[in-house]
């Protein structure tokens, strides 16, 4: 029998050693080592299992093609971040801080496929089945076809997939469920990444589509090793502040489809429910009437959103200025002011910024800098932004508006949300300014910072 061999592991990023280290050299991160007892693999002819000694390799024009058919989960906006709907033996993985409602989206997805009448499995490690009902009768869910399941062995789970095969596995969550091979914790790098690797199995033999639940720790990644990102198929977390209803389900990888797709949420009694105009969300209905609010189009994915940027610029209180920022990179803020402070003339080296994008959206595309600059020179110089114009543009040291993708998408997105102007940037030529008017809108295109300003402030 093989000897057992003793190794630390980091429950931060899963890097191994043969000794304890109060740091770890990988990532940084204290007094994350844990001892682990592993049992190394047999070596020899007698070691090799039947899919090993069977494996041989298949020229390319020989392998079967999959069809991808995929199959709607109820949610239009939970299949745009999947990119069209479940695909067949995928593995995912939704990840969101306790609370959020991670589980239940997860019991609202796995509850409308059951009601369609096919069979399904939801795997409560941390509930017990009481529990998962009430929130299902509070979501109107009373389908014979969701079968529930209290367990916390992989075997055990394993097992109940390949006898049922049912048409999608909710495991909620990954933390609890732990191998009897495996002497660590639960949730400790060991056993969250061989459970997964198991699912992962399971799930490409058996074509069954599996959802795994993880938590988020304080520092924003899944709580046990990163390892698991880049074992399954999707990646998608849940986001947003506990005390309120919005819930934003941002998809960060994704091999059926594109990432950084965004899908909104509110939180209701009966469940999350879709919303059907998320840009209606981060646009407060008094823009307009002060200085220091304007709205920029930011494209999430393949979908274009309105959001306002609000500022606020006064005097410095304490002889040292401030830049606060809330939803963008502050280093891009402080860009932005460097640029209107050089290119545009505006002395803000005396003065308090603060930044804030309504809604709690978080933007991370240079495309909406034209909107943030604009913000704050509305303040500064106490004058209004028009309410029906739209700002779209990445500014440059140099003060000039840089191009940017689906310029078309974008103006179509706020002209739907009665905006009937915009301004985009336009490649230098032969003046600053370029105007095209259509039936309901009009789009100017200007090339600098400044003229965009004369062109946004009234």
């Amino acid at each position: 029998m093989p000897k057992t061999t003793t190794t630390y592991v980091c429950q931060q990023c899963g890097f191994e050693s043969a000794k304890w280290m109060g740091r770890c050299p990988d990532c940084g991160e204290w007094n994350t080592f844990i001892e682990t007892v592993t049992q190394p693999r047999r070596t020899g002819a007698g070691s090799r299992t039947g899919s090993l000694a069977g494996a041989a390799p298949i020229p390319l024009p020989q392998v079967a093609a999959l069809a991808e058919r995929r199959r709607a989960t109820g949610s239009a906006e939970f299949d745009r971040v999947l990119g069209g709907g479940l695909v067949p033996g995928s593995l995912i993985l939704l990840g969101g801080d306790p609370g959020i409602g991670k589980s239940t989206l997860a019991l609202s997805v796995i509850g409308y496929i059951a009601t369609g009448g096919d069979e399904t499995l939801y795997v409560s490690a941390e509930e017990s089945p009481q529990q998962v009902k009430l929130r299902a009768e509070r979501m109107g869910i009373t389908t014979p076809n969701l079968y529930l399941l209290a367990a916390t062995e992989i075997d055990a789970i394993i097992e109940q997939i390949e006898r049922m095969r049912p048409a999608l596995v909710v495991v909620d969550s990954i933390q609890t469920v732990a191998s009897p091979q495996i002497e660590s914790a639960p949730g400790s790098v060991s056993q969250v990444r061989d459970c997964t690797m198991r699912l992962m199995r399971v799930a490409k033999s058996t074509h069954t589509p599996v959802c795994i639940i993880g938590h988020v720790t304080k520092e924003g990644t899944v709580a046990g090793p990163r390892t698991l990102e880049h074992m399954v198929d999707a990646v998608l977390y849940l986001e947003g502040e506990r005390f309120h209803s919005y819930r934003l389900l941002r998809g960060v990888k994704n091999r059926f489809g594109a990432t950084n797709e965004v899908g909104v949420f509110e939180m209701r009694g009966e469940g999350m429910v879709d919303v059907a105009n998320p840009s209606g969300l981060f646009l407060s209905e008094g823009r307009g009437q002060a200085s220091g609010s304007a709205v920029l189009v930011s494209m999430e994915g393949t979908r274009p959103l309105l959001v306002e940027a609000q500022a606020l610029v006064t005097n410095a209180a304490y002889g040292v200025p401030h830049v606060t920022a809330t939803g963008i990179d502050r280093n891009r803020l402080q860009m932005l002011l460097a640029v209107l402070t050089k290119r545009v003339g505006l002395a803000l080296g005396t003065q308090d910024v603060y930044v804030n994008i309504a809604g709690g959206f978080e933007l991370s595309e240079p495309a909406v800098d034209l909107g943030v600059a604009v913000a704050i020179a509305s303040s500064f110089l106490e004058r209004r932004v028009a309410p029906d114009l739209a700002l779209v543009g990445e500014v440059g040291l140099g003060g000039e508006l840089r191009s940017v993708t689906r310029a078309d998408q974008r103006a179509r997105e706020a002209l739907k949300l009665g905006f009937t102007r915009c301004i985009f940037p336009k490649q230098p030529s032969d003046g600053d300014v370029e105007t095209t008017s259509g039936a309901e809108s009009e789009v100017v295109r200007a090339a600098t910072l400044s003229a965009a300003l004369e062109l946004a402030l009234e």
